[in-house]
């Protein structure tokens, strides 16, 4: 029955998205469809696959050569009927969109999701603990996931899976976030040099979903954590210094000082970022207590993720 169980629900299958994570999952996935009958479909907006951008073509061309069905589909101009309706036809939704549909897109998703009675349900939850970051944050999206928690744990009719990776490990080195500055030779620490923050490679992200997905016993109704690191901002500058061989000048940003950026710049989501990464509860958890660790699953570790990218390379 559970052979069984798993052919329907990867035969029958929907993934949102072909981003970053989109794609990462959408790969692990493709290795492990043996022996299933229907394409995996993924969900694009029609506007990029009529004119997709260079990365975009790349990632469909990808997905064509593995057999991935292309299903355009407007989640802004759709109706909440015909959002139920798409979402109606398959067993199992893993949800990779992020928040480009624009606040509310979530909800909007989660609601339709349970409306439709879609049986098995992967929300878009890759990212912080909700639970203890609770609503008035003061980031409107990490409110919107908190509810989007909420309205699965009121029901019981579409079984939902958690994965809980914090943020993703390039995000670290994303310069608009501000934290590491390769090019200035500058950490800055958020709140503390003692918070932490949990990371996970969209990659590891995609293997470990896999895993999840069709793990047994079944996971069901349940928030897993997965990490590839968890490590301080002090171990974040310790880590850019050694794998640099520079001495890195060190900054640290007190919740105060972050507070005030926030009163100074309402609408700058980067630095509503900064002020929610400086709490620390919520933002990480103990490598050594997830779903990778208990199993023995290698995942690639900030260290090793810095020494692979090619953020150290100089011009051509």
């Amino acid at each position: 029955m559970n052979n069984d169980l798993n052919h329907m629900e990867l035969d029958n299958m929907l993934v949102l998205g072909a981003g970053e994570l989109g794609m990462a999952i959408v790969r692990h996935l493709v290795l492990r469809r043996t022996g299933t009958v229907t394409p995996l479909a993924v969900l694009v907006s029609p506007h990029s696959l009529a004119a997709p951008g260079p990365e975009q073509a790349r990632n469909y061309h990808e997905l064509r050569a593995s057999n991935v069905r292309l299903l355009p589909f407007d989640l802004v101009a759709c109706s909440d009927d015909e959002l139920t309706a798409l979402l109606g036809r398959f067993h199992t939704v893993i949800n990779c969109t992020g928040f480009v549909a624009g606040p509310g897109t979530q909800l909007r998703l989660t609601s339709a999701v349970l409306r439709a009675g879609v049986s098995r349900y992967f929300p878009w939850q890759f990212g912080v603990n909700y639970d203890i970051v609770g609503k008035g944050s003061g980031q409107p999206v990490f409110d919107e996931q908190y509810e989007v928690r909420t309205l699965l744990r009121m029901q019981t009719r579409t079984e939902w899976v958690i994965v809980s990776t914090g943020m993703f490990t390039s995000f670290l080195f994303e310069p608009a976030f501000g934290l590491v500055d390769l090019t200035a030779e500058v950490v800055r620490g958020l709140g503390s040099w003692d918070t932490k923050v949990t990371v996970t490679t969209p990659d590891d992200i995609g293997r470990l979903t896999t895993d999840i997905l069709l793990d047994r016993p079944r996971i069901a109704n349940e928030i897993v954590y997965v990490a590839s690191d968890t490590l301080s901002y002090r171990e974040l500058a310790d880590v850019v210094e050694e794998v640099t061989g520079q001495r890195y000048r060190r900054e640290l940003l007190t919740t105060d000082m972050l507070i005030d950026e926030t009163a100074r710049r309402p609408d700058d989501a980067m630095a509503r970022y900064r002020l929610g990464f400086a709490r620390g509860d919520g933002m990480w958890w103990d490598k050594d207590t997830t779903y990778n660790a208990m199993r023995n699953i290698p995942t690639t570790d900030t260290r090793t993720w810095l020494q692979q990218s090619h953020l150290l390379e100089g011009p051509d």
